[in-house]
């Protein structure tokens, strides 16, 4: 059964910087050797993540690239920014409103502490039930 997991923000590391979750969450499934998208809301999302890839942690090396390019089926992370088409992958992590397309066996949806981020989700966590998703969340 497929797996949505929703990582709601709550720690003050995280409150100030969302993305670093997003980080750690690529850094686990790249140690886990899961092929993994992070579906960015727009380019500047992406380029962002795709710096803080780099910089985050001195000691993680994590590799990755923006969608688009003749590589993508070989690079472990791929940061999607809308309107771009990718294969699917097992593992997503979603950063944009809807719920991603496709059958991906887990989905990871990282919920900013903001209300109205929360108020998204729960659009998204009853949408994921619906699909037959088993949802479970994650305070971060």
């Amino acid at each position: 059964m497929p797996r949505a997991d929703f990582y709601l923000i709550d720690k003050p590391r995280f409150r100030e910087q969302p993305l670093l979750l997003v980080c750690e969450l690529a850094k686990r499934a790249y140690a886990a050797e899961q092929p993994t998208l992070i579906l960015a809301r727009d380019f500047a999302q992406a380029e962002a993540i795709d710096e803080l890839l780099w910089a985050f942690d001195e000691d993680a090396f994590i590799p990755h690239q923006l969608a688009g390019d003749d590589d993508d089926a070989h690079t472990a992370v791929l940061i999607v920014p809308p309107g771009v088409d990718t294969p699917d992958r097992p593992l997503l992590i979603n950063l944009r409103e809807a719920c991603p397309g496709g059958q991906p066996e887990r989905v990871l949806e990282v919920v900013a502490a903001d209300p109205a981020e929360r108020d998204g989700s729960r659009l998204r966590w009853r949408d994921y039930q619906q699909r037959g998703y088993a949802v479970s969340k994650f305070d971060m």
